[in-house]
């Protein structure tokens, strides 16, 4: 076999640095999507767990927070909330079936661990607003609490 020079193999790693990453840096800040993902749980109303294919055999498990809606919370203030809250991961659960998904609009979160998406249901639907519709979620913008 041949030997590979050294400016071979330099020019070799440029490529594929390259290729690894301008899909992230073309992307910037928001992955506009869509990304088919696995659904691995329902965590909550309003949050997931999924499981997608980010490059070729890499594969990612992370939660996704459902953009533009905020469902009660399981740790709620009062017992009304944990009930509602109940009702929306059950709804939820309901419109996700067994998956898979499809993940749109992905954003970073305020907090670590998760991102933040329009989860696409298999009908095409928006899942933030069939919980809307069906009353177990309000709009992030919303005042108020559930109690």
């Amino acid at each position: 076999m041949a030997e590979v020079s050294q400016t071979a193999w330099s020019w070799l790693l440029r490529i594929a640095l390259f290729l690894v990453l301008s899909p992230a840096t073309l992307a910037g800040p928001d992955l506009p999507g869509p990304i088919p993902a696995e659904l691995v749980r329902v965590i909550d109303g309003d949050t997931i767990e999924v499981r997608a294919r980010i490059w070729l055999d890499l594969d990612l498990t992370t939660r996704v927070r459902l953009a533009g809606i905020d469902a009660p919370e399981l740790v709620g203030g009062c017992p009304e909330e944990h009930r509602l809250a109940g009702l929306a991961r059950d709804r939820l659960a309901a419109l996700l079936g067994r998956g898979p998904v499809r993940l749109a609009d992905i954003q970073r979160d305020k907090y670590g661990g998760r991102v933040v998406a329009e989860v696409l249901l298999a009908d095409g639907r928006r899942a933030s607003e069939a919980l809307l519709a069906s009353g177990v979620a309000a709009l992030s913008s919303a005042p108020g609490g559930w109690c």
